[in-house]
């Protein structure tokens, strides 16, 4: 297999080539004003390792994919087209109202409650761009009001008049008639043929979202608009880049949903997230190529931690209605917690509490923390690892960042040392120590509100900054092991070579497998198989317009389900595809009824109220080869003794002055090295660190396992 593979991060380009029986990883400094630049670096990074020349690889690969923050970074900055949106006459209030929520949704715990200040974010759609439209479909898909043509090109005329870049129809219940949307479509083009106004996307809420619910769907409308000249022009820049080095092949690209695609066949609002995602993907593999069981993932990057959680029994853990920056959408995205906890968080002062804050605000790659002597001010976490004496000043990222220990110590001169009446150094293991637990706290709170123990899962710590954090949060989860995994600074780069080729396509629907109050069960077989038939057949079309073979697409068949009129719905990965009897609406029960106990407890099952399904979901795939994991257990074994290249005096957490600390090269990733903490390995891709208690043992292909004591 050759194969690239890329994590845009917001401060570190990732970069994993498989090359053969070779994996070469790089990274570099990610350029936010042209993404390209920070690839060709990383790439160009791998290739002198590997001997070969950028154009020769390229030329010769079979893919290149990407996990990007593209579209992130364009919420956040605001960078994007003016909207309007045709909505259904008497819902023009839906998109500015937010269902009463848009103050808090996308905010921390502590924001939300802050009401007297609270403000709604900038919106995307003004209320002056927001037109209405004489139409009316019912929620069971019959027309209620015919569509007032004349007025709908009215309406289109006012708002390309107004300045509109991007048009967005958001109908009332088009996701079980879409007639109305489809017609306004062919209206446009009939006022405004593509070659007068070709620039200007036209989207459907119909075809981004195929699930009820007004606001939500409306929402990710707009911002798949808002996103979409962004992501054209960015992504259509780095395939540019591509073809340039001879790169001959589709550009893919991976989505927040767990799978990948062309560029041709992705939404902008699939991206969003999708590097994290990636580490989830990979994590899920290791897991089933290595038999660790239930794992939890957890990314300390140099701008946020993300936390995953992969079910050795295959349940994918989804945000159906997901909050994306400040705004609820309705599409499927791999479930994952992020934390203001990278290594270039800023760490300020929290006047309330007398003490130290980490993040959300981050240092990024442009300034980056003070350390990076670039002009960033700011002290951060990785201005603190410096300080206590875990980073090598002199060979940082391999040597292509030289760190500069005065310029941190002054940054926590300058903003927290009088604050907090502490030296640099003790301000410094004040901020490992909070960081440290507010990442175990993380992981405690979505294992535990998940109905799980984090002591029945194994801890992943990846990311350029989870080998050196991982005993720390150990010790704050309270947890024995903790592994680094293999490839752990460029784990979801990994990740985001491992994906399959995947679309998800849903629809919501209103199914009662039992009905509570007639004691009769579900029978309309033919209404159920059409509906999966038809996902099926939109997920087919996707993956045969990309090249492949109707014989190498599999589908899998996900419900929404629920007792009665709970708010609470879980998602069942149904063993059928389709419904031919009795026995099979039972199975399907009983399969529910399996997952509901296993979540919440067996014995929770409340079947007298009624059984529903919601949503359901076909996921159309290709399976794709990926990289191998194997041998990563701790099998007992002892590699050849390593020496030591040299001590380092460094600060701990609950130890008074500095420890002795040994230091070992890149040669501790021999298979069987077993090192007692206090230690520092530092590699070229990461560092790990060894704190006092704890035990290193390498395991195959880099990873690393970290025990307490003799565990």
């Amino acid at each position: 297999m050759k194969r690239v593979s890329v994590d845009i991060g917001g401060t570190f380009t990732d970069c994993f080539v498989a090359w053969g029986d070779r994996n070469i990883q790089g990274k570099a400094l990610t350029t936010h004003h042209n993404l390209a630049l920070g690839f060709n670096e990383a790439l160009a990074n791998a290739c002198k390792e590997l001997d070969v020349e950028v154009p020769a690889l390229l030329s010769q690969v079979d893919s290149v994919r990407y996990a990007t923050t593209l579209g992130t970074n364009a919420l956040i900055e605001r960078k994007g087209p003016r909207i309007g949106a045709l909505v259904t006459t008497g819902f023009k209030s839906t998109i500015p109202l937010s269902r009463a929520r848009g103050y808090g949704e996308g905010l921390s715990e502590e924001r939300q409650m802050d009401i007297p200040n609270a403000q709604r974010p900038e919106a995307l759609v003004p209320i002056p761009m927001i037109r209405e439209v004489r139409e009316r479909v019912d929620y069971l898909g019959d027309i209620f009001w015919e569509l007032d043509e004349d007025d709908v090109r009215l309406r289109i005329r006012e708002l390309v008049d107004a300045g509109a870049e991007a048009l967005v129809v958001a109908f009332t219940n088009s996701v079980v008639n879409p007639r109305h949307e489809l017609r306004v479509r062919e209206i446009f083009l009939e006022e405004y043929p593509a070659h007068l106004l070709g620039a200007i996307p036209l989207l459907l809420s119909h075809q981004v979202a195929g699930r009820k619910g007004e606001y939500a769907r409306s929402m990710s409308t707009i911002m798949d608009a808002f996103l979409h000249a962004t992501m054209y022009h960015g992504l259509g820049t780095l395939e540019l880049n591509l073809r340039a080095q001879g790169y001959d092949k589709p550009m893919l690209v991976n989505h927040n949903s767990g799978g990948m695609a062309q560029l041709n066949s992705t939404d902008a609002l699939q991206t969003v997230h999708s590097g994290p995602v990636s580490g989830i993907a990979a994590s899920e593999h290791l897991m089933l190529q290595t038999g660790l069981g239930n794992v939890v993932a957890t990314d300390m990057g140099g701008t946020s931690f993300d936390i995953g959680i992969v079910d050795q029994g295959g349940v994918k853990h989804y945000d159906f209605n997901p909050v994306i920056d400040r705004w609820l959408v309705s599409v499927p995205m791999v479930h994952l917690v992020t934390l203001g906890a990278g290594g270039g968080s800023i760490c300020s002062y929290e006047r309330m509490f007398k003490t130290v804050k980490i993040g959300p605000q981050s240092a990024g790659s442009d300034p980056g923390p003070a350390c990076y002597d670039r002009g960033g001010l700011k002290p951060t976490v990785t201005d603190a690892d410096l300080l206590l004496g875990y980073l090598d000043p002199a060979n940082y990222a391999n040597g292509h960042i030289k760190l500069n220990p005065r310029r941190a110590k002054q940054a926590f001169e300058n903003e927290l040392c009088d604050e907090l009446d502490l030296d640099a150094v003790e301000v410094a293991k004040l901020i490992k120590k909070t960081v440290d637990a507010n990442m175990a706290n993380g992981i405690s709170t979505e294992l535990r509100t998940r109905g799980y123990e984090p002591k029945h899962f194994t801890t992943l710590a990846y990311g350029g900054n989870g080998p050196l954090h991982a005993c720390g949060i150990a010790d704050a989860l309270g947890i024995d092991r903790i592994l680094a995994p293999p490839f752990s600074s460029v784990f979801s780069a990994v990740g985001a070579g491992n994906m399959n080729q995947m679309h998800i396509h849903e629809i919501s629907t209103w199914t009662t497998l039992f009905d509570a109050n007639l004691k009769r069960f579900y029978a309309d077989y033919d209404g159920f198989n059409n509906n999966v038939e038809e996902l099926e057949r939109r997920g087919r079309e996707d993956l045969l317009r990309q090249g492949f073979d109707p014989k190498q697409i599999e589908y899998r068949l996900e419900l929404d389900m629920r007792y009665g009129n709970q708010r609470v719905q879980t998602a069942v990965v149904s063993e059928m595809t389709r419904l031919t009897s009795q026995r099979d609406v039972l199975r399907l029960i009983d399969q529910f009824s399996k997952r509901y106990g296993e979540r919440f407890g067996e014995g929770s099952q409340s079947p007298e109220t009624g059984i529903r399904i919601n949503t359901l979901r076909v996921c159309s795939y290709v399976v794709q080869s990926t990289a191998e994991f194997s041998g990563i257990q701790d099998d007992g074994r002892i590699g050849q003794t390593v020496a030591p290249i040299g001590t380092r005096q460094c600060h701990f957490p609950g130890h008074d002055g500095a420890v002795e600390t040994r230091l070992y090269d890149i040669a501790a990733l021999a298979v069987g090295t077993r090192i007692d903490g206090p230690a520092l390995v530092t590699t070229p891709a990461t560092t790990y660190l060894v704190e006092p208690g704890w035990r290193y043992y390498a395991a195959s292909q880099g990873a690393v396992w970290f025990t307490r004591g003799g565990h």
